[in-house]
């Protein structure tokens, strides 16, 4: 498998590694404890949430970095922007599309079912107002990230037709900060709507919709704009902005822990201040692991998990996992056999997604770079 290393952020790639390593080891409880549900069974996959959200607040910055990048080079038409768009739908949609037919085809060939409204899912709006069904549930996340992508950018380069005589870095911060405030909103009404919601409902029903969680994306934006516009501060106050973002992340979470908070509980909480603080915590992360440089075989293995969990996280849990746990009862199992399909979760995982990205992804993300789209583009 080519990597280019030169190209790439060795600290982001940590960062991309350890949420997609979260993911799996969140997964991996649903084999060794299928049934059971305690303190550290719960821990562990409260990890694999927040591995989510590390890709939220990652892609956010990345793609905003992407987008300032442009407006620095004045590619501010309509092209530039669909170019844009194109860059990001090579990269996203073929995955996507070929694993979403694996598991229609997969879900027929076990159960003898079609799910219902499966049409929703080729256009992303499973989730974009209401809970997801109970199928591919991964694509949840891909739903928030499609719908984060195509809304910032579009506000703003019509606000950048419109409003032309207005910098374009404090137009790009003001389509941030309102886009922000509006999934505040969106949220607020929400809250007032209900008045008691489980663990399980706060997610399927607020976390896990659209029009409650784009706000993650975006607060990647920010932090891509202060490291853009302010490098020199972003840089200097790295190790004090990382150690902020573990007392913020982690004593928040000793806090619901220790005074047991759960939306049943603190649903005001929950609807309108938990996740921006986690997505904010995280962030704060960002400015001293974007400076993190490493090699040899250390950069290598870290790099490679990198590049291949956007297929990993497509394949792991609809494809593999549930796969296993529809042929192998391990309920009554031992702990050998628990292990052992455990291990070849991992395998399978990782050995489809290699062959996924080298065979299919990276071909298909390369198309986006032949002269002919982009000379198109710009007729």
């Amino acid at each position: 498998m080519y990597i280019d290393y030169k190209h790439r952020i060795f600290g982001l790639d940590v960062v991309r590694a350890t949420a997609i390593l979260f993911v799996l080891i969140s997964h991996s409880t649903f084999l060794l404890f299928p049934t059971q549900n305690n303190f550290i069974i719960t821990f562990i996959r409260f990890f694999g949430t927040i591995g989510v959200d590390l890709f939220f607040v990652l892609s956010g910055f990345l793609i905003g970095r992407i987008i300032l990048k442009q407006l620095q080079q004045e590619k501010t038409s309509f092209n530039d922007l669909f170019y844009f768009w194109i860059r990001r739908w090579f990269r996203t949609l073929p995955n996507y599309f070929l694993i979403l037919i694996l598991n229609i085809f997969l879900f027929f060939i076990l159960y003898g079912e079609v799910i219902h409204g499966l049409g929703y899912y080729f256009v992303f709006l499973q989730n974009f107002t209401a809970e997801q069904p109970d199928f591919f549930t991964e694509s949840w996340s891909l739903s928030i990230e499609e719908y984060a992508y195509i809304i910032g950018p579009l506000l703003l380069y019509l606000f950048l037709f419109v409003f032309k005589k207005i910098s374009k870095n404090k137009l790009f911060l003001l389509i941030t900060l309102m886009i922000i405030c509006l999934i505040t909103f969106f949220r607020y009404q929400f809250h007032l709507q209900v008045t008691i919601l489980t663990d399980h409902e706060w997610s399927q029903q607020l976390r896990k919709v659209v029009v409650f969680r784009i706000d993650s994306i975006y607060y990647g934006f920010i932090g891509a704009f202060i490291s853009v516009n302010y490098n020199s501060i972003w840089l200097k106050f790295k190790n004090w902005s990382f150690m902020s973002g573990i007392l913020m992340f982690f004593g928040m979470h000793i806090i619901i822990f220790w005074f047991n908070l759960f939306p049943e509980n603190a649903l005001l909480f929950y609807n309108m201040f938990y996740l921006p603080l986690v997505s904010i915590s995280l962030l704060m992360f960002f400015p001293l692991c974007s400076s993190w440089v490493s090699g040899g075989l250390l950069k290598k293995t870290i790099t490679s998990i990198s590049v291949l969990s956007y297929a990993v996280y497509l394949i792991n849990y609809s494809i593999v996992l549930l796969t296993i746990q529809y042929f192998i009862d391990l309920e009554d199992t031992s702990n050998l056999i628990k292990f052992s399909v455990l291990i070849l979760f991992w395998f399978l995982t990782f050995c489809l997604s290699y062959v996924l990205y080298v065979f299919f992804e990276k071909p298909t993300t390369d198309l986006r770079d032949l002269p002919i789209i982009k000379q198109k583009l710009e007729e």
